[in-house]
């Protein structure tokens, strides 16, 4: 089955693809995720919106994943640092679903039940993106994954940072974290990877927005608040 036919099938699955109904409560937070490659300025992005948002008068807070909450971030540990054969696809994606399903029950939705707005740097398209598309496993096993571990959770909006990937690989390196093992996988890995996010992107296109992540910071912020003040209908 090609990667189109699943990315359909996958979009079909309602919640286990994260298309699924957000809660009716009024004074629900909204949970809006940003997703991209390595080095697409997802963190400066989540950063620059979470601040718009409270400038606005939205309460909001920033999150990330793998992460988040005490489990999570255990788990981040376990993930990033090594070597980047230190993890097989397999157990990389029941350690990803294992980190989230602790961080939404005990950050995230707590705190969109309390009428906060949580922005999070990556959520489970990455989990698609990367050990989907990326390392090859198949789509409909995550969603699945997802489906036991999330129920009917899902963002009200994603915004998809795309860039080359050689521009966001030099962007990352210049960070000189050196505690990502997926930064150092090869040039087909990310390949793989930005299109995957792409396809995401266009076969979910109700959820995620695509913006051009090349550009500078301060436009690329003005596109994510124009798509979240289009989306969500707030004056931003």
């Amino acid at each position: 089955m090609g990667p189109r036919r699943d990315a359909r099938r996958l979009s079909r699955l309602g919640s286990a693809a994260l298309n699924g109904q957000p809660p009716e409560a009024a004074s629900r937070g909204r949970f809006i995720t940003i997703e991209g490659g390595e080095g697409t300025g997802k963190t400066t992005q989540m950063r620059l919106l979470v601040a718009a948002l409270e400038q606005a008068r939205i309460p909001a807070m920033a999150t990330r994943e793998p992460g988040g909450s005490p489990g999570g971030e255990a788990i981040r540990r376990l993930l990033l640092e090594g070597e980047g054969d230190r993890w097989g696809a397999v157990g990389e994606a029941f350690l990803l679903i294992a980190a989230r399903s602790d961080h939404v029950a005990r950050l995230i939705a707590p705190t969109l039940a309390k009428g906060i707005w949580v922005v999070s740097d990556r959520f489970a398209d990455s989990t698609l993106a990367y050990q989907g598309h990326g390392r090859g496993l198949a789509l409909e096993d995550l969603a699945t994954l997802h489906r036991i571990a999330l129920g009917r959770f899902a963002p009200d909006l994603t915004v998809i940072l795309d860039l080359p990937v050689e521009i966001g690989l030099a962007r990352a390196a210049a960070r000189q974290a050196g505690d990502d093992r997926f930064e150092r996988l090869d040039r087909a890995f990310h390949d793989r990877l930005r299109r995957g996010f792409q396809l995401i992107a266009a076969e979910n296109a109700g959820r995620c927005v695509l913006i051009d992540g090349a550009r500078d910071p301060r436009t690329v912020h003005r596109a994510v608040l124009n798509a979240v003040a289009e989306r969500l209908r707030v004056a931003l």
